[in-house]
């Protein structure tokens, strides 16, 4: 009975494993650390998995030091995010008028990097957001890009 707790936590951590697939081109040190890994940040690449030809950037800290080698480090609620036609933009089917495309955890349970994209169905734009969220209290901070489709490719959307 003693392990209940202890399952349930390493649950909960294996369930926020699944991130999205991501790519990263690169990264620049901030502080130096001595022990463990350096403070970084990070730019990752996500290709839209339901967008074709569209892929964005997210830069990102990401915590060093011993706590954040172990994976124990709560990365800062700071993100910036570029997306970009990288290739012919398809869209194979509806999209929802809001979904969200990428889910990362940036922290050892509670803390999560997203970003979602929106319809802008006047303008013919993939309007994409990061921000990120915790379960007690997200953070207001957030960063926003567009990537406009061609007027040849109208987005259609989900009833």
């Amino acid at each position: 009975m003693h392990h209940k707790p202890l399952k349930f936590l390493l649950f909960l951590a294996l369930a926020g494993c699944g991130a999205a697939q991501t790519e990263t081109i690169g990264s620049v040190d901030t502080v130096f650390k001595i022990l463990g890994p350096d403070h970084k940040i990070v730019v990752d690449a996500y290709d839209d998995p339901k967008v074709p030809g569209v892929t964005c950037y997210v830069s990102r800290a990401k915590t060093g030091g011993i706590k954040g080698g172990l994976g124990l480090a709560e990365d800062r609620a700071e993100a910036s995010i570029s997306c970009h036609q990288t290739g012919p933009i398809q869209i194979p089917e509806p999209l929802r008028q809001q979904d969200e495309v990428f889910s990362e955890r940036i922290s050892l349970l509670f803390k999560r990097l997203r970003v979602v994209r929106m319809v802008d169905v006047k303008r013919n734009t993939l309007v994409y957001m990061t921000y990120s969220d915790r379960v007690i209290e997200g953070s207001p901070q957030n960063s926003i890009t567009a990537v406009t489709v061609p007027q040849a490719t109208p987005i259609p959307l989900k009833k």
